[in-house]
């Protein structure tokens, strides 16, 4: 079972609910695809730490062979070949890695070689697995850090993963959710909140994944966020009220249905939910 949690933007609550729920779950495995700001690993403080770097490969040119015919110029739709006054010139952080233009050289001027973009990193939090992808600064794309992890976590029977997704809805959150069997949306309860809300909502509704509402910061009151819902027809799973308590907590990195009763219960009831929607879901397409 592969859950995603989604947020139109940052500081929705999108790691306290796939951090809690992954803790709420004992055995589980927690994986940070935020790979341009991961922070789970300081909530799980994760022992015996394993380190793998991540490499993309990219073409490399040897001048002696280039005979400036600017097929491999033609062919790239990214524009990471340019070739100015005799000189073929490689754009390292436009290239995609398609490996295109080194099948296209007639001349075999184009050869490939590794380039270490971040790094993925292991370990263990009580019975929780915890995966963080890191990409380096001033790379364009984490989309093969997501990639590397995903193939560490090949799909098991019984096995629960949850997924800690970039904010947003570009091309790495579409990376992050496409093999997921169930999406949570994290909302927070004001107008900015709902904007938030229906990037992530269109998103799914795109991929066709089945998925309910987390209410977050809930107070007394008109929500937004939760009139949104009503008249889209969007299911809400749960609500997390504002609470003093659990904002300190958080900010201390410190996850609260290991701290805290209250929220031991909450997250173990939506956690409940969310597996039964999964099974329903699942019965429902077999």
């Amino acid at each position: 079972m592969r859950i995603a949690v989604l947020s139109g933007k940052g500081g929705t609550g999108k790691t306290l609910v796939s951090v809690n729920l992954a803790a709420a779950a004992k055995i589980s495995t927690y994986i940070d695809c935020d790979v341009e700001e991961p922070n789970g690993h300081l909530f799980f403080k994760p022992e015996n730490i394993q380190e793998e770097e991540v490499h993309v490969r990219i073409p490399k040119v040897d001048g002696k062979l280039c005979n400036g015919c600017r097929k491999c110029v033609d062919f790239c739709k990214f524009n990471a070949l340019a070739y100015i006054k005799d000189k073929l010139i490689i754009f390292e952080d436009i290239c995609h890695s398609c490996g295109g233009c080194i099948l296209l050289c007639p001349e075999k001027a184009l050869t490939e070689k590794e380039k270490v973009i971040g790094k993925i990193q292991k370990g263990a939090s009580d019975q929780v697995t915890v995966y963080t992808g890191i990409l380096n600064t001033g790379e364009p794309s984490g989309i093969p850090i997501i990639k590397k992890l995903f193939n560490e976590n090949k799909p098991e029977r019984n096995k629960t993963i949850f997924i800690d997704c970039p904010p947003g809805s570009a091309c790495i959150v579409m990376e992050s959710i496409k093999d997921a069997d169930y999406c949570i949306l994290v909302a927070e309860p004001t107008l900015f909140g709902v904007h938030n809300l229906n990037m992530v909502y269109e998103l799914v509704k795109l991929f066709n994944k089945p998925f309910g509402v987390v209410l977050n910061k809930c107070l007394d009151g008109e929500n937004p966020s939760e009139q949104f819902c009503i008249e889209k027809n969007i299911k809400i799973i749960g609500r997390i009220p504002f609470d003093s308590a659990l904002g300190i907590l958080n900010s201390n990195a410190e996850i609260a249905v290991r701290k805290s009763e209250r929220y031991r219960t909450i997250f173990s009831s939506l956690l409940e939910t969310v597996k039964k929607e999964v099974h329903h879901e699942t019965t429902s397409n077999s």
